[in-house]
């Protein structure tokens, strides 16, 4: 089963989910903003991304802006702050097997579908 971690107020993830539409293939929505992910969660999303816990932040969100950027953080002290404030995760990531991508731009989802 395909799954899309996704936030309806994102337009990159509003696209991801409009091309799994298209694709007639069955998947799941979590909208993470409202179902946070645990720090395991993360973890494993992570693993599927092939990419480090900073890999997946937000850099541009204000919060990151204020509370962490210039700070020497561990990837577990990462993973918190993305478990803490949600919004700082990447959007869409799309998870199809045991393989993960982050819908930007939004062919990349055709890379594992």
């Amino acid at each position: 089963m395909i799954t899309i971690f996704h936030n309806p107020r994102c337009s990159k993830s509003r696209e991801g989910l409009a091309l799994l539409e298209e694709s007639g293939k069955e998947f799941e929505v979590v909208r993470y903003l409202e179902n946070t992910l645990s720090v395991a969660e993360l973890k494993e999303l992570i693993k599927k991304l092939g990419i480090k816990p900073v890999e997946l932040v937000r850099k541009n969100e204000a919060i990151w802006k204020s509370e962490y950027k210039d700070q020497d953080l561990t990837d577990n002290e990462i993973l918190e702050a993305m478990v803490r404030h949600p919004k700082l995760i990447e959007r869409p990531i799309v998870v199809y097997k045991n393989k993960a991508v982050v819908g930007r731009p939004s062919e990349k989802i055709l890379e594992i579908i």
